[in-house]
């Protein structure tokens, strides 16, 4: 603690993503018999600019998950699956084949949740379109009416 200010130090190294496969995960395992996948996921952002002009952007992220996380997405998700990420940030460095020193930054995923499933995915390995839409929508609840009680709930 920094006596004179009065503020604790601490460092926090978090990163909550979801977003969507850019490629279909692949199984791995290290020398030492140990799981492990790494994938690209893409996360959009949409937002208005000072003239009212809608913008576009995506980021792509670098994901590496070990052991029975690592088997579940590989069987399980597909170029343009959903996914959420909870992880952290580490940089590696190594030397290429030319000797160049090259640098990448990775999430290290620490806990995943696997996005909606997809309609009529009877074989995981084949890609499907998403239960959400027009047809598939949630329940209204109208809260116009008074209170909300837990049979309003659709779940």
């Amino acid at each position: 603690m920094n006596s004179q200010i009065g503020i604790t130090t601490m460092d926090l190294n978090k990163v909550f993503i979801i977003g969507r496969l850019t490629a279909d995960p692949q199984l791995r395992s290290t020398p030492g018999g140990q799981q492990v996948t790494s994938f690209g996921v893409a996360t959009n952002r949409v937002w208005n600019d000072k003239s009212g002009n809608k913008q576009k952007e995506v980021e792509f992220h670098n994901i590496v998950l070990w052991g029975r996380q690592a088997e579940i997405v590989s069987q399980f998700l597909t170029k343009g699956s959903m996914i959420l990420v909870e992880g952290r940030l580490r940089t590696r460095s190594w030397q290429n084949k030319q000797g160049q020193n090259v640098k990448t930054t990775e999430i290290i995923g620490e806990r995943i949740q696997l996005g909606p499933r997809q309609s009529g995915a009877q074989n995981p390995g084949q890609p499907q379109k998403s239960s959400f839409g027009p047809k598939n929508d949630l329940p209204e609840i109208n809260i116009d009416e008074g209170e909300i009680t837990a049979e309003d709930l659709p779940f």
